[in-house]
């Protein structure tokens, strides 16, 4: 395993070093959801509704696992830039020529960014007990879990994306153009119960609704989601589990040392 891990290892303390030195970035990925949190969440308040609830739960309290969402998506979009700037800099071209194996290299940069993510999205969870969430040990063991497995999958994708991608721009664009949609159909502003019903139908097929639906089954494991109607737990953890595989699986192979130095 050392061929492996040892690359990897230092891949991915490189990303953590960069991350340190770059304070825009983490500033940029924790505060913007943040805002939208408190500006969203206190601008609809009161009026907000859902279906299968008796009243007993405001939209800031709705909106704040779809905010650690948030947090997660915007840093696993920063973290992946780093492939452009490290393709377009010769940075992997020469660790391409290395005897590296191609795992260790996305791993290196995958496990960089989630671990990023990981921290960023904990910070905003020392908020939870503050808005009524109870939260034990179990509840804890699977957010993290959740975090883990939704930035690890995020993050593979966005890696994969880049690789094939040349410029900054357009990759922004596209990740803005598939995760932010994806996002905003994931339950996270508003509960599929009450919409469309063809808005309903994406919501059910889209993989970040059951990424969510683990977010809140975390904060919500010993009662109710007042808000219901979401994926149940296990089914939401075996969608996520098939995500990261099948984005590590797309991550390593559209490694090629030609496009790596196009």
């Amino acid at each position: 395993m050392a061929p492996v891990v040892r690359p990897a290892l230092t891949l991915w303390r490189r990303e953590l070093i960069r991350f340190k030195r770059q304070r825009s970035r983490w500033i940029g990925a924790f505060g913007t959801p943040l805002i939208f949190w408190l500006l969203i969440g206190s601008g609809i308040g009161a009026s907000f509704r859902p279906p299968s609830s008796s009243g007993s739960v405001n939209y800031l309290e709705y909106f704040y696992p779809g905010t650690v969402l948030l947090v997660v998506l915007f840093t696993a979009i920063f973290s992946t830039f780093s492939v452009i700037e490290d393709r377009r800099e010769g940075f992997l071209l020469s660790v391409l020529v290395a005897p590296v194996s191609r795992l260790a290299i996305v791993l290196g940069k995958v496990l960089g960014g989630t671990t990023i993510a990981l921290l960023q999205a904990v910070l905003l969870l020392l908020l939870a007990p503050l808005l009524g969430f109870q939260l034990h040990l179990v509840s804890v063991l699977i957010l993290f879990a959740a975090m883990f497995g939704v930035s690890l999958w995020l993050t593979s994708l966005g890696f994969g994306l880049a690789w094939r991608i040349n410029s900054s721009a357009g990759f922004h664009s596209l990740m803005n153009l598939v995760l932010l949609p994806m996002w905003l159909l994931s339950g996270a502003l508003f509960p599929p119960a009450g919409a469309s019903s063809w808005v309903q139908w994406i919501m059910a097929i889209n993989p970040l609704t059951y990424g969510l639906a683990l977010f809140r089954g975390g904060l919500y494991w010993s009662e109710t989601d007042p808000a219901g109607y979401f994926p149940k737990l296990a089914v939401s953890a075996l969608v996520t589990l098939g995500c990261v595989i099948c984005a590590m699986v797309f991550s390593t192979r559209v490694i090629r040392p030609e496009m790596g130095g196009s």
